[in-house]
């Protein structure tokens, strides 16, 4: 019996519907804006579908392989198996391994499972952002950020110092210091992982 995310929990039933929201959403593309560039420098939205949905295709064997052969460069990996993926799958072959792991219960390494929420909600700005897309819920972008520790915010790497980022529209802040920005909660998100500039 395949294993599923247990739904009687908070962040799973929010990750399964985050992943569900998103395969309806990219059902809607076309081909160009498939092929259309993401925030992720370098990827198309493709790649960066086949990234988030890659755990649903390799073992986590194939991945601890790949990231060896890859130096233990984890980008490097990532990078390249999803143009592996893009360049042997269809659009639909992508978006079919979405929405039929809508309650995989892959979380990452260490990450448990606000990790794995963190992971398609902070990839699919990558693709809604970059395409104008419906943007994620603030309260899904509360949950993130309350998930997040101090190793998600230094591995997010964007600098914040002296900045007190407050949501307008949930109930989060950010970092402190003299200066104070307020902005809503999508907008905060993609500041704290260096989407956007921070100046």
């Amino acid at each position: 019996m395949t294993r599923q995310l247990d739904l009687t929990l908070p962040l799973a039933r929010e990750t399964a519907a985050e992943r569900r929201r998103l395969a309806d959403l990219y059902a809607d593309l076309t081909p160009g804006r498939w092929a259309a560039p993401s925030l992720c420098a370098g990827w198309r939205v493709r790649e960066v579908v086949a990234h988030v949905t890659m755990p649903y295709r390799h073992s986590s064997w194939r991945v601890l392989r790949g990231i060896a052969a890859a130096r233990g460069d984890f980008n490097r990996f990532a990078d390249r198996i999803a143009r592996e993926d893009t360049a042997r799958l269809t659009d639909e072959e992508l978006l079919r391994s979405l929405r039929d792991n809508v309650e995989h219960p892959w979380r990452p390494p260490a990450g448990g499972q606000a990790g794995a929420l963190s992971h398609d909600v902070i990839h699919g700005l990558d693709v809604t952002e970059a395409l104008g897309l419906e943007r994620v819920p603030a309260d899904r972008v509360k949950q993130v950020l309350d998930g997040a520790g101090p190793r998600a915010m230094a591995y997010f790497g964007a600098d914040l110092d002296g900045v007190r980022l407050v949501a307008t529209d949930a109930e989060i802040v950010v970092g402190e210091g003299p200066e104070t920005v307020e902005l809503p909660a999508v907008d905060l998100l993609l500041r704290v992982t260096g989407r956007v500039r921070s100046g």
